[in-house]
């Protein structure tokens, strides 16, 4: 009988939970608000980025905890379900949600990178991500690969080649380096962003590819030292 209440109740946040093809502004808003919040930390912080990156992973070893942790006790599903299920996509109901890739996408650039990399792969993440998504699902009419659209490819690349004009603008000696870089890294971070397409949460390809992509790029157009 228990069960049954549960599986009820459960079923009762179907209504409420988003597709992967609804708009979800506020799950975008809590993308960017929440990223926008631990840069900001980051930045200020006195800790070294390794710490950070120790701490971010602790973050997402939890994350995946709860996740495998709900799916073998309802009455925490529903738990969850109720506080999160506003920022939730129907796919996660049971499955896994996309916060513990966040993290440990954010953990691993701030592993391996080096700082400036790092922050940019995270900003493509923080910013990038929702934006494609939000002009794929408004305006994505022409496909490229499934759940990807031309229309979210080409407003992630003007959001990542912003992103790291005006940043490196702000960091590194200007030069038309500057352009070239922010350019390709625009294109490395909206190819990033369509691998999520392969089965892959885009919450971890972004910033470990783009911080890949960024590195190997920084030994053939110099910006930062």
């Amino acid at each position: 009988m228990k069960v049954s209440q549960n599986q009820n109740y459960d079923s009762s946040f179907e209504q409420v939970l988003h597709k992967r093809s609804d708009l979800h502004i506020l799950r975008k808003l809590w993308h960017i608000i929440t990223g926008s919040i631990c840069l900001f930390i980051f930045l200020r912080s006195a800790n070294s980025q390794i710490f950070w990156a120790h701490a971010i992973m602790v973050i997402a070893i939890v994350g995946f905890a709860t996740d495998y942790l709900r799916k073998k006790y309802r009455p925490l599903n529903s738990l969850i379900l109720k506080i999160m299920g506003p920022l939730m996509r129907r796919s996660e109901r049971e499955g896994t949600t996309g916060l513990p890739f966040y993290a440990l996408g954010c953990s691993l650039a701030l592993y391996f990178y080096d700082r400036d990399i790092a922050i940019l792969a995270i900003m493509f993440l923080v910013f990038s991500d929702p934006i494609s998504s939000f002009f794929g699902v408004l305006y994505g009419k022409d496909k490229l690969l499934p759940n990807k659209s031309l229309q979210g490819a080409v407003a992630g690349f003007f959001t990542c080649y912003l992103i790291c004009l005006f940043y490196t603008m702000n960091t590194a000696t200007i030069g038309t380096h500057i352009l070239t870089f922010s350019i390709i890294s625009g294109i490395i971070g909206s190819t990033s962003e369509l691998i999520s397409a392969f089965n892959v949460d885009d919450n971890l390809t972004i910033p470990v590819l783009s911080g890949l992509g960024m590195t190997l790029l920084n030994h053939f157009i110099p910006v930062f030292g």
